[in-house]
């Protein structure tokens, strides 16, 4: 998840709303297979795999701050030897791509700050105030990654006496070649998905500029934060009273990490960490702040989004896609989407309420409200 700020507000883009998610269709690559505009060798790639979102700033695909608003400063040290040739090939030219399923790009207004103080170190400081905000991954490349160690793993676990009551839950200790190869494996996607936000956000910044005939710079398009959604890391936390070295593995959650975290960009170190929580493209997303209760209770975790409540299969037989598309019209929400069955897929109703979600989590202390976003505009792939 990556968020963008912007000076903009709803009066500047409202006769340009159009024009402006249209250029952003177009320039951000999105549905399944799509590729991007840069065009790596193998090799080139990677490297990409290696130095995640540096690589992107060094080829001059954003701004050195980016990376100071990124987790991890947008690279983890891993060994791209352990990805195979498969990986690598999928991945090879989908840098700056969207990717398909609850993947969108979304431009969004802040409908209410519940945090002021917070919102304010963020760039937010009014309301209808433009951000942009956008999810995607490591594409193909992480997919085929997963599916490469989990055949391996398959192989392996009768040797560690390992039974499980799933294929999918094949596992191997975290200390063996194997598992250690994994690790190394799936930082390399990790290090995929920064470099490919990095890159899409390099092109939104050139959509919005093309569009509103101002520069990036003029419109104040900073970032906010990048947190990743899917990640295992090795991360110290107290245990009973002591501080240990734990893999904290984050499927399903969000990165919470309260003040002064050294972890955190020093902007907001002594606050708390931004957290970026994307509900359904007809309700809206959220901007939170870590904690310290995280911290002691959740592992510095908290919510991954809404969430959905059925399946895309029953989804797709609830909705009809441009029905959809023509009702959130009515309501002022325009989406692009290279998929019909996709935008079925992803109605509103086929996710929990992200206002409920949101208010458990701040209830419960593990993060805090900070601004509520709605959507205006977005590209589904």
């Amino acid at each position: 998840m990556r968020l963008v700020t912007t000076n903009l507000t709803v009066t500047d883009i409202k006769p340009k709303i159009r024009p402006l998610i249209e250029e952003l269709f177009k320039t951000v690559p999105a549905g399944v297979g799509s590729s991007g505009f840069v065009k790596l060798t193998k090799d080139a790639f990677r490297t990409v795999t290696e130095e995640g979102a540096r690589w992107a700033i060094k080829e001059g695909y954003g701004w050195d701050d980016d990376l100071k608003m990124t987790e991890e400063e947008g690279r983890m040290a891993a060994d791209s030897s352990k990805v195979s040739d498969r990986a690598m090939k999928r991945g090879l030219s989908q840098i700056g791509t969207l990717g398909s399923g609850n993947h969108y790009l979304e431009i969004q207004r802040a409908a209410e700050i519940h945090d002021p103080a917070f919102a304010k170190a963020c760039g937010i400081t009014q309301k209808d105030q433009i951000v942009i905000m956008f999810h995607c991954g490591s594409r193909g490349f992480g997919h085929q990654i997963g599916t490469d160690y989990l055949e391996k793993f398959l192989q392996v676990m009768p040797k560690y006496k390992i039974e499980i009551v799933d294929n999918e839950l094949a596992c191997a200790p975290f200390s063996s070649s194997e598992g250690q190869d994994y690790f190394e494996a799936m930082k390399c996607g990790i290090n995929m998905s920064f470099a490919n936000r990095q890159v899409i956000l390099h092109r939104i910044r050139q959509a919005f500029s093309k569009i509103m005939k101002k520069s990036a710079e003029e419109m104040e398009m900073h970032q906010v934060y990048d947190v990743a959604h899917n990640t295992a890391k090795i991360e110290t936390h107290d245990v009973d009273g002591k501080k240990r070295k734990l893999i904290v593995h984050r499927k399903g959650s969000t990165r919470a990490f309260g003040p002064n975290m050294p972890e955190v960009p020093e902007k907001y170190r002594a606050l708390g960490q931004p957290i970026i929580i994307g509900g359904s493209m007809e309700t809206g997303s959220y901007l939170l702040r870590g904690t310290e209760r995280a911290m002691k209770e959740t592992f510095g975790s908290t919510c991954h989004g809404s969430g959905r409540t059925m399946s895309r299969a029953r989804a797709k037989g609830m909705w009809r896609g441009d029905t959809l598309l023509k009702d959130m019209e009515k309501r002022g929400i325009i989406v692009l989407s290279t998929s019909m069955p996709g935008v079925a897929e992803e109605a509103g109703g086929a996710y929990k309420d992200i206002d409920e979600v949101v208010q458990s989590v701040h209830d419960a202390g593990i993060s805090t409200k900070v601004v509520a976003l709605k959507p205006l505009a977005n590209v589904k792939g």
